[in-house]
């Protein structure tokens, strides 16, 4: 496996990326200094000339997405295509959840505020056109964090981006005429009475028709179930009562019932909105193409290229490399507030990178979550488990946290 780390001579300039050894061996020969380590970013004693510095192109690919993005840099030299960088985002999850939980909390304060005067229409910036949700704004601008600082290593030519052309009423009724979007899919406007409809006015579970019917969400909504007919169905009070807790129980009966599935939208719409945002904002830095799902998927099938995030954000830049055997980054922005209660235990801070060596001496490297002043112990998550309670001891400092997590997959 290969592994590049970034280079910059001593004024700053970008240069093309060296093998890590290589840059090591400058770094032991005192010729460099070491900027980063995670990635590897070195800064060389010495100017270099405009003419010295070597004219071959770098190309960035961006495969969207709502829970993972890949990105990959490839270098397009006179006789051959290198791959010098690839990783994947890992996009937060917990932004809406956070946002919930805020919203209670005002409501309840204006709620208990007697002196609060009566106020109407005090939501303009939330219906300001153009505007996106906190949610979504939040997975694009973790994509250009990582952008515009890849940018301060490397001297990126122009961008690829895959487009997102994602048809939700195709995915949720199959093939749809023209004509058929203007029409509604739910047999009646409402969709609780659509479904009473379809179940013949009965509980579908006991039978009974002379009672109080209740449309039940097959796969709850806490767990992403969609609001569509394939997911609803009619019970009576006292089958409804019954499931109220244990849901899981009674999914794959239920669907067998009436022959319906749960299709997830949430994933396609998330990376629908907020593109021509990111569309924007990425051609501000560099020259912005696109490109199209199914390109990608005949290129890397065509070049024998194993799918997965990472490589696909290869295949998107249109340059076939000589391989993408390379180093692997897990890239995580992470908020800029810190919650953390404790400053410091023994030299090791929140977020920081360090390793940790278990009793059966297996190594793990993860970003500390939380420390324990009292007991002089912290929490570490790596990518393999979640560490707690560590002894400060068995742990390293690998490096300190700024703002990203570049850890290996």
């Amino acid at each position: 496996m290969t592994n590049y780390c970034f280079v910059q001579d001593s004024t700053g300039k970008k240069l093309s990326p060296t093998k890590e050894n290589k840059g090591w061996y400058l770094i032991r020969k005192g010729r460099a200094k070491l900027i980063s380590k995670y990635p590897m970013v070195i800064k060389l004693n010495k100017e270099v000339n405009e003419e010295d510095i070597d004219s071959s192109t770098f190309i960035c690919g961006i495969d969207d997405g709502s829970v993972h993005v890949g990105i990959a840099i490839v270098q397009q030299c006179q006789t051959k295509n290198k791959a010098i960088f690839k990783g994947v985002i890992e996009q937060r999850k917990d932004v809406k959840g956070l946002m919930d939980t805020r919203r209670g909390y005002r409501k309840y304060k204006r709620s208990h505020k007697r002196y609060r005067q009566a106020r109407f229409d005090n939501r303009a910036t939330s219906k300001r056109k153009g505007r996106i949700a906190p949610s979504i704004q939040q997975k694009k601008d973790t994509i250009l964090r990582t952008i515009v600082r890849l940018s301060k290593w490397i001297d990126i030519a122009r961008f690829v981006l895959e487009d997102v052309q994602i048809d939700i009423r195709k995915l949720q009724d199959g093939t749809v005429y023209k004509w058929q979007y203007q029409k509604t899919n739910r047999l009646d406007e409402n969709i609780r009475k659509a479904v009473i409809m379809r179940d013949g006015a009965k509980c579908m579970e006991c039978g009974k028709s002379n009672c109080i019917l209740e449309v039940h969400h097959i796969v709850p909504r806490r767990m992403k179930g969609s609001n569509i007919l394939d997911n609803l169905i009619t019970l009576c009070s006292g089958c409804h009562d019954k499931t109220e807790g244990q849901e899981e129980r009674y999914i794959s009966r239920y669907q067998k019932l009436i022959n319906g599935k749960n299709i997830r939208f949430d994933y396609a719409q998330h990376v629908m909105q907020g593109k021509t945002y990111l569309r924007e904002q990425l051609s501000s830095i560099a020259p912005l193409e696109l490109t199209i799902g199914s390109e990608t998927a005949n290129k890397r099938i065509d070049w024998g290229i194993e799918k997965s995030h990472s490589n696909d954000a290869i295949v998107i830049t249109g340059l076939k490399p000589d391989t993408c055997n390379i180093k692997e980054w897990v890239i995580k922005p992470m908020r800029r507030q810190s919650k953390a209660k404790c400053g410091d235990v023994e030299g090791f801070r929140h977020r920081d990178l360090a390793s940790y060596i278990d009793t059966k001496n297996i190594t793990y490297i993860g970003y500390i979550t939380a420390m324990y002043a009292d007991k002089k112990q912290i929490n570490i998550q790596s990518t393999e488990k979640h560490l707690k309670r560590c002894g400060y001891k068995r742990c390293k400092l690998l490096w300190r946290f700024n703002k990203i997590y570049w850890l290996s997959a």
